[in-house]
């Protein structure tokens, strides 16, 4: 299988971090970065996923370990598949859950359509589907000022209020629970 190559670089940052990569997982699940420190990732043809960054990790010889978590919540700036939740269990701050139990794959807008057999399996997300600046926040929609909901992340809201459904919907879908 052919290999594609991703390259993270801690440049700003006071602190280490520990990036994450979603799944299937890349680099055992995590790594330490130094400020200033780089590393090149080997990522099969064709992966797709997201790396964040972590704080305050500690980790036992065999790997397992944790991380303080800051804040949290269920993401639908890069589109649907399948629904998703957090219950937070334990904690102190606005430890809330976090829902989208929708089925947005029957609500998906035809041209976000991620069709298999004639069927809607997912559902992209603007950015996704027309890598437009508008839609991606990026360009001269990079700010929070610049970068407003869409007609498209307005249908994810609706469907799954307390869901994260463009770039900058920090305000009212972003949790943190300490």
């Amino acid at each position: 299988m052919a290999l594609s190559y991703i390259h993270l670089l801690l440049v700003f940052c006071v602190f280490g971090i520990t990036p994450g990569s979603g799944k299937p997982q890349l680099m055992d699940g995590g790594l330490q970065l130094r400020p200033g420190q780089s590393v090149d990732i080997n990522a099969t043809q064709g992966w797709s996923g997201c790396f964040w960054g972590r704080r305050s990790c500690s980790f036992d010889n065999s790997g397992k370990g944790s991380c303080v978590t800051e804040f949290y919540d269920v993401s639908l700036v890069d589109g649907y598949n399948m629904p998703g939740s957090i219950f937070p269990s334990s904690g102190s701050g606005e430890c809330k859950a976090v829902t989208c139990v929708s089925d947005l794959n029957h609500r998906c807008p035809k041209d976000l359509q991620v069709l298999r057999n004639c069927t809607v399996v997912a559902c992209n997300s603007a950015c996704m589907a027309f890598n437009k600046p508008e839609y991606c926040c990026s360009g001269a929609y990079i700010t929070p000022k610049t970068c407003k909901p869409t007609e498209h992340s307005n249908v994810f809201k609706a469907s799954c209020p307390t869901s994260y459904s463009y770039a900058y919907d920090d305000p009212t879908n972003t949790f943190t629970c300490k």
